[in-house]
């Protein structure tokens, strides 16, 4: 085909034509790859994170007999930090080329992982208030909320999200999107929700928890010092908030791959929140100050 001619044909989809009009010429696929300067950053601070949870639960298994671990839970932190590692490698679902198996996974594995870790941060602090409280003249609440009863809740917190996960997947599922719509010469290979009221119900639900879990928190600020993991768990829920409530306006306004960076970026600022507010101090106490993680040093805070 030549310039001026009276011959024309329009370009397929995912070609565009070159300076001269001769010529069709495939157009840039745009998604956010993990070889690129951006998704090598959030590669590895995912790989990092979850690394940095491997260590702490190795630590707190050496330690699992000391008294800190054990006036801290000990079973619910495992979990916590099983899940938390899972949270940081749910980020690596969103980088690499989109596609429609990969959609499916992503979602949904995104907002079960978070439902996972705020039930377990709910059961965590429903148990210090049970504690306290079973400690006054003639309760006996801790034995409504024991082990299995705290298995419960982690799970009846969980199903919830992952009947709307399902029911998500079976009705209008996430797929991999083609959108030429903001630039002529570039694809923008993306995941499309599917149903923007599935993916605001997750998002929706993983709040409802947070604010559960900063009640029941905030409910417990002043109880003595030796239930004082309230405290760090009302200051990891406030960055949780403050990360998300940022995400929303982000994500709403940015395009293509800038999306799910942000989306990558929320979710492992959100989990490194978690981890280190909660388990940095016990950390501290445990490798540092070995003398304090003694039964008479909790008991005498």
């Amino acid at each position: 085909m030549f310039q001026d001619s009276l011959d024309c044909s329009l370009c397929s989809e995912d070609t565009w034509p070159n300076k001269a009009k001769d010529l069709c010429i495939p157009k840039t696929m745009e998604y956010l790859s993990y070889y690129e300067f951006m998704g090598v950053l959030l590669c590895a601070a995912s790989i990092l994170g979850a690394c940095i949870s491997l260590v702490i639960i190795a630590i707190f298994y050496t330690f699992k007999e000391t008294a800190l671990v054990r006036a801290n839970n000990m079973e619910l932190s495992f979990l916590l930090l099983v899940f938390l590692t899972i949270c940081f490698l749910v980020g690596l679902l969103f980088l690499g080329k989109p596609s429609d198996w990969l959609c499916r996974i992503r979602y949904p594995a995104f907002g079960i992982s978070f439902a996972l870790c705020l039930s377990c941060l709910l059961a965590k602090t429903g148990v210090v208030l049970m504690a306290f409280r079973s400690r006054l003249p003639g309760s006996n609440t801790m034995k409504w909320f024991g082990i299995k009863q705290q298995r419960a809740s982690v799970l009846l917190g969980t199903s919830i999200q992952v009947l709307v996960c399902v029911i998500w997947l079976l009705t209008s599922p996430p797929y991999a999107n083609y959108n030429t719509d903001y630039h002529s010469s570039t694809i923008i290979i993306e995941c499309a929700t599917g149903s923007d009221i599935a993916f605001w119900l997750v998002l929706g639900y993983i709040g409802i928890l947070a604010c559960m879990c900063l009640m029941m928190a905030f409910l417990a600020r002043k109880l003595p010092d030796n239930f004082n993991e309230a405290k760090f768990i009302t200051f990891s829920i406030l960055i949780f908030f403050a990360v998300w409530v940022t995400f929303i306006p982000v994500y709403m306004s940015a395009v293509g791959k800038y999306t799910v960076a942000v989306h990558v970026f929320a979710i492992l600022a959100s989990a490194l929140g978690l981890l280190f507010c909660i388990f940095a101090p016990k950390c501290y106490v445990i490798l540092l100050k070995p003398e304090k993680n003694s039964k008479k040093q909790i008991l005498q805070r």
